[in-house]
């Protein structure tokens, strides 16, 4: 792993758990924002997936959320809304110009990044910011900023502290199976890594969509393949034609223990389909517990799964250079 991973992104994994807790009992400050009915979260990438991330966890109630990955805001942004930008990096392109925007607008905004243009266009404009530990690059300080961003605001979006500690602990004991310290046929990310084989196309339910998205996201940069996702609903009318086909394509089903009944007897429905035409499908099941333990969990061991197959295929999970590449061109 050391020869081939040369950036030991890996070993900021096995601290997940660990940077998770730490984040959270950070002395950062919870916001004071009143009258909220509208909560933007702005980003790209690794910071993008934490939008996501709150999005499901906040499907289930009353609070009307928007992810934005791009330039614009909703038009329905006003001086009741929350707007929640995030650069791990400090410089991305889009979400400054997001900001700028809602700063125009006076909105409530607070900003989470590691420094760059982001922290100084804040200071300059005595807007709220959190300064976060980035570790290794954007999608490896995932934990850093879900946490830290816990701990700032989720009093203001009614997450309960009990959850958060649970998810907490649901990822120290998933760490101990798939961490470094278990290369053996029980670790369960790697299992899932080498069932990978040509374009994996995962499907999900609807509260799953972070984790299921979070997955195509991290095969495609940490191992440099091609990775699609789709709704295992909407799949149902249209994408499913596909598989009449014959093609390198491989499912896998990301479910939640306690799914809609409608959305497992869909599952159950589509199995009979994969079964009687052959196709071998791989299934991913979320632990028990809130959303948010259920989704961090997976993205725990699908993050690390990207690894692993990075690692089995003699690819370095670290350097992104076609990204790199189009950031010197904007």
């Amino acid at each position: 792993m050391d020869k081939i991973d040369t950036q030991g992104m890996y070993k900021i994994y096995d601290s997940w758990p660990e940077i998770a807790r730490k984040s959270f009992e950070s002395h950062h400050e919870p916001v004071d924002f009143d009258n909220i009915d509208h909560i933007v979260f702005a980003g790209m990438g690794g910071s993008g997936a934490i939008g996501d991330m709150f999005s499901s966890v906040l499907s289930k109630t009353k609070i009307h959320v928007n992810v934005v990955k791009g330039y614009l805001l909703p038009t329905t942004v006003d001086s009741n809304s929350l707007v929640i930008a995030v650069s791990v990096s400090g410089n991305t392109a889009e979400t400054l110009t997001v900001l700028d925007s809602a700063f125009k607008l006076k909105s409530k905004v607070i900003a989470f990044s590691s420094g760059g243009k982001m922290l100084e266009y804040c200071k300059k404009n005595n807007i709220e910011h959190r300064l976060v530990t980035k570790y290794h690059s954007p999608r490896a300080s995932f934990t850093s900023y879900l946490y830290t961003m816990l701990k700032v605001v989720h009093s203001k979006l009614e997450i309960k502290q009990e959850d958060i500690l649970e998810s907490i602990t649901e990822l120290e004991k998933i760490g101990k199976k798939i961490s470094s310290t278990n290369l053996t046929e029980n670790n369960p990310a790697i299992n899932i890594a080498k069932e990978i084989t040509g374009i994996p196309m995962i499907y999900y339910p609807f509260g799953l969509q972070s984790a299921a998205v979070r997955f195509k996201n991290v095969l495609q940069e940490n191992a440099k393949i091609h990775a699609t996702a789709e709704d295992v609903l909407e799949a149902c009318h249209n994408g499913i034609v596909s598989w009449e086909k014959e093609s390198n394509v491989k499912p896998f089903l990301i479910q939640g223990k306690d799914d809609h009944p409608k959305t497992k007897e869909r599952w159950n429905i589509i199995k009979e389909y994969f079964n009687q035409n052959k196709i071998i499908y791989s299934e991913i099941t979320s632990v028990e517990g809130s959303i948010l333990s259920k989704l961090i969990n997976l993205v725990y061991i699908l993050d690390y799964c990207s690894i692993y197959k990075a690692i089995l295929t003699g690819t370095d999970p670290t350097p992104v250079k076609s990204i790199d590449f189009i950031k010197k061109r904007l």
